[in-house]
C-alpha cells in the first residue's frame, strides 16, 4: 500500500455504489507476514463473517502479509465504513490474541470496482489462486485461508 504523504487521499473522489462488485486488497503494516499463523487469519474470516449486513462476501484468501476480498456492496452500506469495520474487527481479535501486536494494517486499502465485462467467476479463481502464484502451497487444498461462493 502506498505510505507516501498523499496516502490518506486513496478514497478522495471516489463513492460507494450500492450492488456494486469491488475487489479489495489491504495489506498489513510495513507487508509484515501477521497472517502466517493460522488462527490470526481466521480472526480476519470471522471479520469477514460478521459484514454480511452490508456487504456479501463472493471470495476471500489472507495471504500472510496481505488479504484480498471480492465482495458486493448492500443498500445503504458504504465501502470505506464496511472496510473500516472489517479491519477494526480484526485488529481487536488479534490484540486479544497477542497483546504484542500493536498495528496490524497499513492505512488505506486499495478497491477495484469491477466493470459489467469482467468476468466475476474469473476474478474469484484469481483471488484465491494468489497462494498458489506465491508458491505457499502445490494445491489450493492445502491453503486453509481462502473461499469462493462458487467453489
Amino acid at each position: 500500500m502506498n505510505s507516501s504523504p498523499e496516502s490518506h487521499r486513496l478514497r478522495f473522489g471516489q463513492f460507494s455504489e450500492p450492488n456494486r462488485i469491488y475487489l479489495i486488497t489491504a495489506n498489513c503494516f510495513q507487508r509484515q507476514p501477521i497472517f502466517s499463523d493460522l488462527q490470526r487469519g481466521r480472526a480476519f474470516v470471522r471479520a469477514l463473517m460478521h459484514s454480511s449486513r452490508s456487504a456479501e462476501t463472493l471470495s476471500y484468501v489472507v495471504m500472510p502479509d496481505h488479504v484480498q476480498w471480492l465482495m458486493q456492496i448492500r443498500k445503504g452500506a458504504e465501502l470505506s465504513a464496511i472496510v473500516q469495520k472489517v479491519k477494526s474487527q480484526t485488529s481487536k481479535a488479534l490484540k486479544r490474541q497477542d497483546r504484542q501486536l500493536d498495528r496490524n494494517w497499513q492505512r488505506g486499502f486499495h478497491d477495484h470496482a469491477l466493470r459489467k465485462e469482467e468476468d466475476l467467476i474469473a476474478m474469484a479463481r484469481y483471488v484465491v489462486a494468489n497462494p498458489l502464484r506465491a508458491g505457499l502451497v502445490k494445491s489450493l487444498r492445502d491453503y486453509p485461508l481462502w473461499d469462493a461462493i462458487w467453489l
